[in-house]
């Protein structure tokens, strides 16, 4: 099944704005491909301002967050895949979600060199969760 990251971070940008207020981004700044501006990230996050007056050319996919954005009077091209958005919320008060991190995909070429081959007794059984399943509530 894939992520819902990618939905919830679409479903809530266009909540946020639609409610005139200003969506931010938190993002890892040491997840592989992401590109940001180098200085501007404290303790490996940065907190990008992705409202519409805020950025140009904002393209959100099941994959990444990408747009140009100024920082410091500077133009950058910025890039955030989904597994590096640890959270989306309102500036104004506060509301939205916070992410768990997301481990890094591997490469496709490093699984088909992981592979291994089938033997005769079937798949392999999946493992079972420890502990009670959890949910959190978001206010």
């Amino acid at each position: 099944m894939n992520s819902s990251r990618p939905y919830l971070v679409r479903a809530l940008y266009e909540w946020i704005v639609d409610n005139d207020c200003t969506p931010h981004m938190l993002v890892n700044a040491e997840y592989p491909a992401v590109q940001v501006p180098q200085g501007f990230a404290s303790d490996g996050q940065i907190v990008l301002n992705i409202s519409p007056s805020a950025v140009r050319s904002l393209h959100m996919d099941n994959e990444a967050v990408s747009f140009e954005g100024r920082f410091g009077g500077v133009a950058h091209s910025l890039y955030v895949p989904v597994g590096a958005i640890l959270g989306i919320y309102a500036r104004e008060n506060g509301q939205g979600m916070v992410f768990e991190l997301e481990p890094p995909l591997e490469d496709e070429d490093d699984l088909e060199d992981d592979a291994v081959e089938p033997d005769d007794q079937g798949p392999p059984e999946p493992p079972r969760p420890s502990g009670r399943p959890s949910l959190k509530v978001v206010k």
